[in-house]
This record gives C-alpha cells, sequence and structure tokens, in this order.
C-alpha cells in the first residue's frame, strides 16, 4: 500500500472516532446544564468517553499526516458528519431521512473531486519557529474575536473550535516530519518544544469550544466545525508548506467544483439533523398514507358532582345529531 493510500485509510477510521466522539459529546451536552463548569465534566465518564474517541481519532490523524499532505488528510475531516448521520439517528432511535441521504452523497461526491485534485506526495516541509509563532498568535487573536459575547454563540464556538483543530493539525504534521525525519535539524529543540505545546494547548481549546457549541443541538455546529477545520489546515499547507493542487488550472476548477459540493452536502446534512432535534419542526416527509387529521377532540374526564342524574339519558353532542 503506497503513502497516499495509507493515509486515506487511516483518515476513513480516523472520521468514524471522531463522529462517535461527536454524538457522544452532543449527549452529554444535552444532559448538562448550561451553568456546569469544566471541572464537574471532569467527573463524569461520559465525558472521559468522549475524549478517549477524541484521542484515538487523534492519533490516527497524526499518523494520516505522516503519509499524506494537509490538502489531502485534511478534507476527508467532513466525514465525520457523513459518519454521524446514522450514529446519531440510531442513537435517537429513528431512521435517517431523504434530505441526509441526498446531503451525504453530494459529501461523498465533492470529496471525491477534490481527491482528484489533492497532491499524493508525503509531506517534507515543517514550519519555523517565526511561522508557528505567527500562525499560534493569529490563531489566538481569531479565537479571542469568535469567543466575544453576542449573536450565535454555538456557531461562533463551533468555528473558533474548527480554526485551532485545523492549525492543530498542522503544527501536528510539522512535529511528526520533523521527528521522523532526522535530517531537519535535531530530534529535540525548542522549535519542536514550542511546537509541541501549541499542539497540546489547541488541540484541547477545540475540544472545550465544541463541547460549548454542541449545547444548541449537534447539526450545525458539527458542520460548522467540519467546514473550518480542512479550510484552516489547507490554507496553512498552501501558504507555508509548499502544497500545490496537482493537475493545473483543470484541476482548480475541479476542486472548486468538488468544494462547491460538499459544502452543499454539509449544509443539507446540518439543516437536516436540526430539524431532528428540533421536536417543534414537522417531520421531513408528507404524513405516512397521506390521512387527513382528524378533529376529535378529547376533553377531561367528568366530574363525579356534575354526572347526570341515574336514569337521565346523556344529551348527544352537537355535532354527533342528524
Amino acid at each position: 500500500m503506497n503513502a497516499t493510500l495509507l493515509a486515506v485509510a487511516l483518515s476513513l477510521v480516523s472520521a468514524g472516532a471522531y463522529a462517535a466522539a461527536a454524538v457522544a459529546q452532543s449527549r452529554l451536552a444535552g444532559r448538562t446544564d448550561p451553568s456546569t463548569g469544566v471541572l464537574r465534566l471532569l467527573g463524569r465518564g461520559a465525558w472521559w468517553s468522549a475524549v478517549g474517541l477524541n484521542a484515538g481519532g487523534a492519533l490516527l490523524h497524526v499518523a494520516a499526516l505522516n503519509f499524506g499532505p494537509l490538502t489531502l488528510v485534511q478534507p476527508l475531516g467532513a466525514l465525520t458528519l457523513v459518519v454521524a448521520v446514522p450514529l446519531g439517528a440510531r442513537a435517537a432511535g429513528r431512521r435517517v431521512g431523504r434530505t441526509e441521504w441526498r446531503g451525504t452523497a453530494l459529501t461523498l461526491l465533492g470529496l471525491g473531486a477534490l481527491l482528484l485534485t489533492a497532491g499524493g506526495s508525503a509531506p517534507h516541509e515543517t514550519l519555523s519557529l517565526p511561522e508557528a509563532l505567527g500562525v499560534g498568535a493569529a490563531t489566538m487573536a481569531v479565537v479571542a474575536g469568535l469567543g466575544r459575547p453576542g449573536a450565535r454563540p454555538g456557531l461562533r464556538h463551533a468555528a473558533a473550535s474548527g480554526i485551532t483543530s485545523g492549525v492543530a493539525s498542522a503544527l501536528t504534521q510539522t512535529l511528526t516530519v520533523a521527528v521522523t525525519d532526522h535530517s531537519g535539524g535535531p530530534l529535540f529543540s525548542w522549535r519542536l518544544l514550542t511546537v509541541a505545546l501549541l499542539v497540546s494547548a489547541f488541540a484541547m481549546g477545540g475540544l472545550l469550544l465544541s463541547q460549548t457549541a454542541y449545547r444548541g443541538g449537534l447539526g450545525a455546529p458539527l458542520a460548522v466545525v467540519t467546514l473550518a477545520n480542512p479550510v484552516a489546515a489547507a490554507a496553512i499547507g498552501l501558504a507555508l508548506l509548499g502544497e500545490r493542487l496537482q493537475g493545473g488550472p483543470v484541476s482548480l476548477v475541479l476542486a472548486l467544483l468538488g468544494t462547491a459540493a460538499a459544502v452543499r452536502g454539509v449544509v443539507l446534512l446540518s439543516r437536516a439533523q436540526a430539524r431532528n432535534t428540533d421536536p417543534a419542526a414537522p417531520p421531513e416527509g408528507p404524513v405516512p398514507g397521506d390521512q387527513v387529521p382528524s378533529r376529535v377532540v378529547i376533553g377531561s374526564p367528568r366530574r363525579a358532582d356534575t354526572a347526570p342524574p341515574a336514569g337521565v339519558p346523556e344529551p348527544l353532542p352537537a355535532h354527533a345529531s342528524g
């Protein structure tokens, strides 16, 4: 198996682990009071189960980054939402709807187009210490801006979570490439120590931000996380790590079309999941059998002191006569 196929295989398994973690986090967030602090979450077994799934997905993701470029590995993270659809439906005791199937098909189609254009060579360039510090400072500034009080805090926290996770992946690739390729410098250096600390901070920050974002439901926040993550990582890969799309202008058009299809699929999935988690939302599709709802009104039981005397027939309702 060559490096590209191995990176894809590891990314698929990683997406499954991340999807299971997202469903677990969403269920935990739905059972947790918004005022609950982080220290109380640390005492819950469900929280540590989600952390374990995220850790497993992260390890597989790190391994994938060692064999494939960011422009190949990160878009496959969108499969997290695709896998979370049947997992979330099964946890809720329902079937996957037509909109969800359409979203899944569009997402897979878009990812297929992106995989055809992504560079297939193993990564070899790393971030310098000034570049790593600059990326870290810019990420902290963006997260601070998204974390300010305002409208739609769930979506803003989800965007911050996706950005920090994507940056952590880019920094992780620098760490893994530098460790496995000893020709790039000493194994232990201030640069690698700084990058390792940034990876730890951004990975934990992304996990906590996603837990906060999922308090309003899984659908839309997970979609925002899924989109923001590869965008942030791919931007670093293209701007600082020398990664390129293969195939020239034709591949650029194909990549744009694939991105549009994947974005549309993710939006459909997020809308469907938001509808399924909203008890006031109407069900998808027509009522089975196209039955007309009955107009029967069930009243409260008659009190004993207002019952008619014995032997006197009870009057019929007005609509029943004739």
